[in-house]
């Protein structure tokens, strides 16, 4: 009976030993599961993460975000992690901003450092194309160095945490699809939407056919820009590899508020193919 204590307790300290000497996840917390699924989050970007118009109304709806919604109508990353790893529950953090470029990422990532998140999402772009006119827009080295900034502080800050990194929509796309619809025309021009690309959307002119592709070419640099940053960042960055881009979308899954934003349908559209390409697929 002796030698069975003994070994009973050996057994014991050795368990014990096991559970202090674990990796801790980075920030407070429940740390990350023996799956390697992380106990929290943040969605970084802008009013596309954020759910704009999902719900149907000209607002953020964060319960439809790609990324952390917990609506029943997308199956985010958010659900699909806790689905395995119940720890995350109620720890995910939307910090997206409607109008955001990427100037204003920097703040948000030190937000998702202060959270202490495990696994970060980034998707932003959009408005840094979509401007008054093409001679607005964002030029591809201020953007790079304005994401590079924001990615160096999540390294910095949370340098164990998984970052993924979407590649921005084909806005030349949406105006394909859109221009020959009179009703998404007529939302166009009284919404304003993205004036840049979708300004005159049923002109052949030249000028407007010029100033479509020169739109279309900056959203391609936009994306070798995010591509290049998270190669640059390491191995816990994970780039989408243009799959969001490439995704040839359809009119129905544009929210009639403006048909611009993903409805509820893109919202979990988006939410499996950025997954798919994910660090947890």
């Amino acid at each position: 009976m002796r030698r069975i204590a003994v070994a009973l307790l050996a057994l014991a300290s050795i368990a014990a030993f096991a559970c202090k000497s674990g990796n801790p996840g980075p920030g407070p917390g429940p740390t990350s599961t023996g799956k390697g699924l992380p106990s929290s989050m943040a969605a970084l970007g802008d009013s596309i993460t954020a759910g704009f118009a999902s719900c149907l109304l000209p607002q953020p709806c964060h319960r439809n975000s790609w990324s952390t919604g917990d609506g029943s109508q997308t199956r985010s990353h958010y659900q699909r992690i806790r689905a395995a790893n119940p720890a995350i529950d109620g720890r995910a953090w939307n910090l997206s901003v409607s109008g955001s470029r990427a100037s204003g990422l920097n703040a948000q990532a030190q937000q998702a450092v202060a959270k202490g998140a495990q696994y970060v999402t980034i998707q932003i772009g959009a408005n840094d194309a979509c401007r008054p006119s093409a001679g607005e827009m964002t030029s591809p080295e201020d953007f790079r160095a304005q994401v590079d900034t924001a990615l160096r502080t999540l390294k910095q800050g949370l340098p164990n945490a998984k970052v993924f990194v979407a590649s921005m929509p084909d806005l030349y796309r949406l105006w394909e699809i859109g221009h020959t619809n009179q009703a998404v025309v007529r939302v166009w021009g009284a919404a304003g939407v993205c004036r840049s690309m979708l300004a005159n959307p049923v002109s052949q002119a030249s000028a407007d056919r010029q100033r479509r592709n020169d739109v279309r070419d900056r959203v391609r640099a936009f994306n070798r820009a995010l591509s290049a940053v998270c190669s640059g960042y390491g191995r816990n960055c994970d780039y989408d590899g243009g799959a969001v881009s490439r995704y040839d979308f359809t009119v129905s899954q544009l929210s009639p508020v403006d048909f611009f934003h993903p409805n509820q349908a893109g919202q979990d559209t988006l939410a499996e193919i950025t997954w798919k390409a994910g660090p947890y697929r």
